[in-house]
């Protein structure tokens, strides 16, 4: 069984930083990992990508101000979140595919982790 742990979440002032890590356990074969996010009242929505040969991809609202990476070894993720808004307040939740031992595919998500932007 697969388990992503997250942590880095918290209260930042506008303008700050913040880089949230996730962490696979238990994958044989990891593919994409990302970051989705949901504020109260709407729906989750993807944030950024990251492809097992760190292709990435972002949401209009994030680029240049987010960046996603990978340590393939370590089956970690990382988002560095630069420039954050009171906008950018949600849960954050990683989230990880690929395959298991005997070639099953999986796909999970972590607990998520709350990032609020505010004065």
């Amino acid at each position: 069984q697969v388990q992503l742990m997250e942590s880095g979440g918290g209260l930042v002032q506008p303008g700050g930083s913040l880089t949230l890590s996730c962490a696979a356990s238990g994958a044989f074969s990891i593919g994409a990992m990302g970051w989705y996010r949901q504020a109260p009242g709407k729906e989750r929505e993807l944030v950024a990508v990251v492809h097992r040969l760190s292709s990435t991809n972002y949401a209009e609202s994030v680029k240049g101000r987010f960046t996603i990476s990978r340590d393939n070894a370590e089956n970690t993720a990382y988002l560095q979140m630069n420039s954050l808004k009171a906008e950018d307040t949600a849960v954050y939740y990683c989230y990880a595919n690929g395959v298991l031992e005997g070639r099953r595919p999986f796909a999970e998500w972590g607990q998520g982790t709350q990032v609020t932007v505010s004065a």
